[in-house]
């Protein structure tokens, strides 16, 4: 049975219940643990140097060379806090209720309020930390409009939200690092979780240029590692993330959370061709400052500047006028599509759709009119004021586009489609963030437990930073105060000795295939199964041909896989191939509890499970609960379920007209 360990009491009282009453364990003992941490963006570093700060010795691990390149460096659009600076009617239980409705229903309500509560105090540390948000003439802190609310409670630095946040939490690991508190391992890949005695104490992790494999013991271990949208091949995640971290916890007992939750994101620049290895987001904040729309015409190939505005149908604002462009991403992912679908797409592949920004260019710029008190001007002066103000706002996300596709966003409008983004499924993790392995945690996009079905914009890097700055400090505190009398783990006892010989024995067995077909082609194979049957829509009949031809298709890997190179080198192949390996056993995993749950919610749209209207269609009878699956084996996972209570956000039909 499983125990999320949620504090009893008001949903508005359990975390300081907890704080008040947790154990704690004392400086000196502190200085005498020892903690490791793989991942080191977001979520790891705020972790590692909150931990280190309070005194334990931490221990680092990243696959880059450096943490500044963690993919959180990517996130462009801003970051959801509640401190209602636009005096909008914003507050702590209506972040609470966006996010618990936002994610249909289908998140833990204790953890998402608890992620309300701490989101004011991120914010505050990392304007300490001085990290560049965008300000108001008055010295507030700025906000913008995200999608899946009504209020502006996203904070943001221009277009690199991400980047200014992580070098804030890299500032402060540094920190530590200089300290003699962290020691930082880059270029090292964790490919399995050593246990003793049924409880996380140690990792083995491969050294990326030497080849080497390394021990590494502590008293608890974090996951911080990030998603799985890479089982996809295309996604708008970098390359080298993947599921590694996660999945061998899986098969060493962690049981996965909700793995079919993926999350399409509308604003994606469209796939170009089959060359192409990654996808680029375009920031959600220009969705919800700028209008989508298609062509009223089916199959309309003039261009934008030609289709006058009554030939124009602005789908979004006339399907969802209470919401309009800012319904929340599956939402607009899903009315996208339909519109492609139904031939109303633009542009050469006619996958795609128009997001423009003449509308608020022209609406700013009559504001600076005003504000400079300029009489009599032009349409083409207003235009020009009003560029200005979108290019100060959105200026490189607007070069990265032009950069792309070779047109100029400031005058034509820019073309999307949705793309996998993020992935709300992950680790399942109790209220204390572990996993079912004791001693073993995941935070941030590594574990399942705070966006349900549908992660609300800007709200990945709040649960990051909200579990590294301000969750784990106490919650890993309340187990290790148990711990204190565990001496130093030597790392030649035989869980870590067999271990590591289990991963070697893994390095071998794919070297030694020396089949025909390179990495990238099983990979990419495995891409097309899964967003053609378990994509933007799913149905009992694809899933099913998913799940087989997922086992054939790993059944070929392991047995015409090529690695080039050796073991003990610096070989990209090799790393890859490893993680690929990990895809295909995820990859159907997710396609069986995508079959298993016979319900539509948020960015789990079945097919079978629709309204008339077309919107996602939820069976809270059958399936109010987190699927907990269970590695038993090659294609073996036990379902265990959680079941999810609500006391506050009652379920109903998700609705943003």
């Amino acid at each position: 049975m499983l125990d999320s360990k949620i504090p009893k009491g008001s949903l508005g009282s359990k975390w300081e219940d907890y704080k008040g009453h947790c154990k704690l364990v004392n400086p000196a003992n502190k200085r005498n643990m020892e903690i490791i941490i793989v991942g080191t963006g977001l979520a790891g570093a705020s972790a590692a140097a909150s931990l280190a700060e309070l005194g334990y010795k931490v221990k680092a691990f990243c696959f880059q060379d450096s943490p500044r390149r963690a993919h959180s460096i990517a996130a462009q659009g801003g970051i959801n806090a509640a401190k209602n600076y636009q005096n909008d009617g914003d507050s702590v239980f209506r972040l609470f209720y966006d996010t618990v409705k936002g994610g249909d229903y289908r998140a833990r309500e204790a953890n998402v309020h608890r992620l309300a509560e701490v989101s004011g105090n991120i914010i505050d540390q990392c304007v300490a930390q001085g990290v560049p948000f965008a300000r108001e003439y008055g010295g507030l802190l700025s906000n913008r409009s995200f999608g899946g609310t009504q209020v502006q409670r996203t904070f943001y630095a221009a277009g690199q939200t991400g980047q200014q946040l992580l070098l804030g939490a890299y500032s402060a690991l540094e920190r530590q690092i200089a300290l003699g508190n962290v020691t930082m391992y880059s270029r090292h890949e964790m490919l399995d979780i050593v246990k003793i005695d049924g409880k996380a104490r140690g990792i083995i992790a491969r050294d990326l240029i030497t080849g080497k494999l390394e021990r590494h013991s502590g008293n608890a271990v974090l996951l911080c590692s990030g998603g799985y949208g890479n089982v996809f091949y295309l996604s708008t995640n970098a390359m080298g993330s993947n599921v590694t971290a996660a999945w061998k916890a899986t098969r060493k007992g962690a049981f996965f959370g909700n793995p079919c939750f993926t999350q399409i994101h509308p604003t994606c620049i469209p796939v170009s061709g089959d060359h192409q290895s990654k996808l680029t987001l375009m920031s959600e904040s220009l969705r919800n400052d700028g209008r989508i729309w298609v062509p009223k015409k089916q199959n309309d190939n003039r261009k934008p500047s030609d289709i006058p505005e009554d030939e124009r149908d602005y789908y979004l604002e006339r399907r969802y006028p209470a919401f309009g462009n800012l319904v929340p991403r599956d939402v607009a992912s899903r009315a996208a599509k339909e519109r492609c679908d139904a031939g109303y797409g633009v542009g050469s592949s006619k996958q795609a759709v128009y997001l423009d920004f003449a509308f608020n260019m022209e609406r700013y710029g009559k504001i600076e009119v005003s504000k400079r008190q300029i009489s009599n001007a032009s349409h083409e002066d207003i235009m020009k004021l009003g560029k200005e103000v979108v290019a100060e706002k959105y200026g490189n996300l607007f070069d990265m586009y032009a950069k792309i596709t070779g047109e100029n966003p400031y005058e034509v409008p820019m073309r999307i489609y949705p793309a996998v983004h993020y992935t709300m499924g992950g680790l399942w993790v109790d209220y204390e963030l572990m996993t079912t392995v004791t001693g073993l945690y995941a935070l941030g996009e590594a574990n399942f437990s705070d966006h349900g079905a549908n992660r609300l914009g800007a709200s990945a890097l709040m649960q990051g930073l909200a579990d590294g700055y301000f969750v784990i400090p106490y919650t890993m505190g309340n187990y290790l105060a148990d711990d204190i009398k565990t001496k130093d783990i030597p790392t030649d006892h035989a869980a870590f000795v067999e271990a590591e010989k289990a991963v070697q024995a893994d390095i071998d067995k794919l070297m030694n295939i020396k089949g025909t077909k390179s990495v990238d082609h099983f990979h990419k194979a495995l891409g097309k199964i899964m967003w053609d049957k378990c994509g933007m829509a799913r149905n009992e009949k694809g899933l099913k041909e998913a799940i087989v031809e997922i086992q054939q298709l790993r059944a070929e890997f392991w047995k015409d896989v090529r690695v080039p190179g050796t073991a003990n080198e610096f070989n990209p192949e090799l790393e890859k191939a490893g993680r690929v390996a990990d895809f295909l056993e995820l990859g159907e995993l997710m396609c069986v509890d995508a079959l298993n749950r016979r319900e539509s919610c948020g960015g789990h749209f079945r097919e079978e499970s629709q309204t008339d209207e077309g919107e996602a269609l939820r069976n809270d009878a059958a399936f109010s609960y987190v699927a907990a699956w269970e590695y038993k084996g090659p294609s073996q996972f036990e379902l265990h379920k959680e079941e999810l209570v609500f006391e506050e956000c009652k379920p109903t039909q998700r609705s943003y007209k």
